[in-house]
């Protein structure tokens, strides 16, 4: 019994401390939002370069490949921290990388005619994954307490952090698989499709960053969120995960179609 609970305990604290991003149902949500958004011409050439993998299966590709040390450097694509008082151009990068610096380099490689499809193939798996993780509001947050991680509150009385809460927990809450959370959405018009493909990666950080400013106005460390939260905040979460998804659509068909 004993080394029985030494391992419970040691897999239950690995799992809080891996949790950095949308889980897979928030990746694959917006990976399967994508494919409804590209246009034919992109789809063709994404199958190509995929292997007829779909955007969905392979938007977790960027987690599963951080347990091999030899992909180490890209960890800190996956967010960036930036003080509530500052913007992206006057507060410092990071010599590491943000999820800023990590999207410009994938389409950097994608669109370079000397890239190999092999080299291709990796970058748009991890493009993916940085689109979704950049509209996770917490990987837009701050640094002092780790996008959240280190912001501790309750969700139905289990002990928890603020970015778990909003990677996976109120997702997992709400009960829908991936594909129902997918066809789900509220339906858009051209128009409001356009305009939420409009802009650069840095407008989408900072579309991010108002929802997680007014989040951080409205939870206190140690606060017990449950159903309010859920009502208060599921639907921003939702619209997150849509605009992800059509957002990394309109990219896709810039860059194939």
């Amino acid at each position: 019994m004993k080394y029985i609970f030494i391992i419970l305990f040691f897999s239950s604290t690995t799992i809080q401390a891996i949790g950095f991003e949308w889980g897979k149902t928030g990746h694959r949500t917006t990976g399967a939002i994508a494919e409804q958004y590209l246009s034919r011409k992109a789809k063709r050439e994404i199958d190509k370069l995929l292997d007829g993998q779909s955007l969905a299966l392979v938007s977790t590709f960027a987690d599963e490949i951080k347990s091999d040390q030899k992909y180490r450097s890209f960890g800190s694509w996956h967010y960036v921290n930036i003080p509530f008082d500052k913007t992206y151009d006057t507060h410092a990068k990071s010599d590491r990388g943000d999820v800023i610096q990590g999207v410009t380099k994938c389409v950097e490689i994608i669109k370079n005619e000397n890239s190999t499809k092999e080299e291709k193939a990796f970058y748009l798996k991890m493009l993916v994954h940085f689109i979704g993780d950049l509209h996770q509001p917490l990987h837009t947050g701050i640094g002092e307490d780790k996008g959240g991680n280190d912001f501790q509150v309750q969700w139905f009385r289990d002990g928890t952090n603020l970015h778990r809460v909003w990677d996976t927990q109120m997702i997992e809450h709400y009960n829908m698989s991936y594909s129902e959370l997918a066809t789900t959405m509220p339906r858009l018009s051209k128009k409001q499709v356009s305009l939420l493909q409009e802009g650069t990666v840095l407008d989408w950080v900072e579309d991010s960053r108002m929802l997680v400013k007014d989040i951080y106005k409205n939870t206190k460390v140690g606060e017990k969120l449950g159903y309010k939260y859920m009502y208060q905040y599921f639907d921003p979460l939702r619209s997150q995960l849509q605009k992800g998804g059509i957002r990394l659509a309109g990219l896709l068909n810039e860059l194939f179609g």
